[in-house]
């Protein structure tokens, strides 16, 4: 166990190096991040689902703020968890793609809280450190000092410990399975991370803490533990009628996969998605009821989020990695009642990059120099002030994004630009690019695309054809 549970005379003078008093740790907040697996926003009720019910996501959400825009960095795992905990664009990180190793330079929020005299940990799928698999307790813990169950890949299903600690219970032969495999509520992987969270809360309830538990479901391959595996097998789905839009409708990056959408195909998939989900958000009260019960649950920042979406048979697709909604939005919850108002609701275009320094300024810590996300403690405190909404994205399948509140500009190597009025058009057909109406919109978010790039060092803006695209946009040779 590498975090140190009784803070001995030395220790707490170096709490007091660091400019952090042991007599005032119970002044200072926690921070438990609750972070899910592609999960698409639209299961949970509080951003409008209604195959199923998310009482206790929905309760954080009520009691809390939450984003209606935010959306992953780089839809896709590794790329989106190094922006989640540094703070920065993952061409910085340099995670770009999945299963490059997170930079030894980086510096994480759970590193700075370290620093600043936290009980920091990890539990869960980490995906930061290469190629390993699953890979437990990588040796770069990156300030998550109890790390003892954090593991580097893979999307196991039942999970125990041993001896020699913990390991993936479902075998095959010598090697680990994704199997289901008779998982129970101890063994069942969000189970078993969700008590590893539990016991780390109450192991060090009198200090402020940190800690990280990183479900890998509702990722594929979509089973459950039972109940939950038969709970929604009469569930009612319906074939997305993004899925049955024209070849016009549909841009080269986005083009349907495999066979056609089919209620038949959906229903089994979709249940199971469904199961994952709920047995996610019974877990999530679960965390919250130890927190009443450890009397920490007022001085405790929640955050509920995810590394990206699934578009789970819309647009004729599953999984990630595009721009569309169901891909690349995923939920961004936060309860700290001490600054943050019951209901709140932000509608501006935020990612995963501007996490770090907005948790850490909630928190009065002062984010890194390297940060080059924003700070949009403002808007969670619904000081809103003079604020910009825009964010960026960028693909691992070679398309850069501006994204707003309302609009989403997309430029791609493999297609022409795509403008989609997400108000006006919210199941993103239309492509309002060429729309004289739109010409300035256009201009605006090719401007701030170009500017990102030039600020974030994003060479995609100097890759062929986009540079063309947008140098025509903005008039130049």
């Amino acid at each position: 166990m590498k975090h140190i549970a009784v803070i001995n005379v030395a220790t707490a003078a170096l709490f007091v190096l660091f400019g952090t008093s042991v007599a005032h740790a119970a002044d200072r907040p926690n921070l438990l991040v609750i972070h899910t697996d592609e999960h698409h926003f639209n299961t949970l009720g509080c951003y409008g689902g209604t195959k199923l019910t998310t009482p206790n996501i929905d309760w954080l959400s009520k009691s809390g703020v939450t984003c209606t825009s935010f959306y992953a960095t780089t839809p896709v795992c590794s790329p989106s968890r190094a922006s989640l905990v540094s703070g920065q664009y993952p061409q910085n990180t340099p995670v770009t793609t999945n299963n490059i190793p997170l930079s030894d330079n980086v510096i994480t929020f759970a590193e700075q809280l370290r620093r600043k005299g936290y009980a920091t940990g990890y539990a869960g799928k980490w995906h930061l450190d290469g190629g390993g698999k699953p890979q437990w307790e990588p040796a770069r813990d990156f300030g998550f000092e109890d790390n003892r169950y954090m593991f580097n890949r893979g999307h196991w299903k039942k999970l125990e410990i041993t001896e020699e600690g913990p390991r993936v219970a479902a075998r095959s032969g010598s090697k680990p399975s994704y199997s289901v495999d008779g998982a129970d509520e101890e063994t069942f992987t969000t189970d078993f991370l969700t008590d590893r969270a539990i016991e780390f809360i109450e192991e060090n309830a009198d200090r402020p803490f940190c800690y990280m538990v990183s479900l890998p479901d509702p990722h594929g391959p979509n089973s459950v533990r039972a109940p939950y595996d038969t709970m929604f097998a009469d569930v009612e789905v319906e074939v997305p009628k993004t899925a049955l839009k024209t070849p016009e409708q549909t841009p080269a990056w986005g083009r349907p996969e495999g066979k056609t959408q089919t209620v038949a195909r959906l229903q089994p998939l979709l249940a199971k998605y469904y199961g994952m989900v709920k047995c996610i958000d019974d877990n999530v009260g679960r965390l919250i009821e130890t927190l009443k019960e450890q009397e920490l649950l007022d001085n405790t920042i929640i955050v509920f989020t995810a590394d990206h979406g699934d578009l789970c048979g819309e647009h004729g697709r599953h999984n990630k990695g595009v721009p569309y909604e169901g891909s690349a939005k995923i939920p961004m919850i936060v309860y700290y009642p001490e600054k943050i108002e019951a209901g709140t609701e932000v509608g501006e275009a935020l990612s995963c990059v501007d996490f770090l320094p907005t948790v850490l300024s909630l928190m009065d810590v002062k984010p890194h120099a390297k940060t080059e996300g924003r700070d949009a403690s403002m808007l969670l405190t619904g000081k809103v002030g003079d604020w910009h909404d825009i964010a960026f994205m960028r693909g691992t399948g070679g398309w850069l994004a501006a994204v707003t509140d309302r609009y989403k500009l997309v430029y791609a190597l493999s297609d022409e630009p795509w403008l989609f009025d997400m108000e006006e058009d919210p199941d993103e057909l239309e492509n309002r690019f060429e729309d004289p109406d739109y010409a300035d919109v256009v201009r605006q978010l090719t401007e701030e695309l170009a500017a990102y790039c030039k600020k974030y060092k994003d060479q995609r803006c100097e890759e062929e054809p986009i540079a063309s695209q947008m140098a025509k946009v903005l008039g130049k040779k």
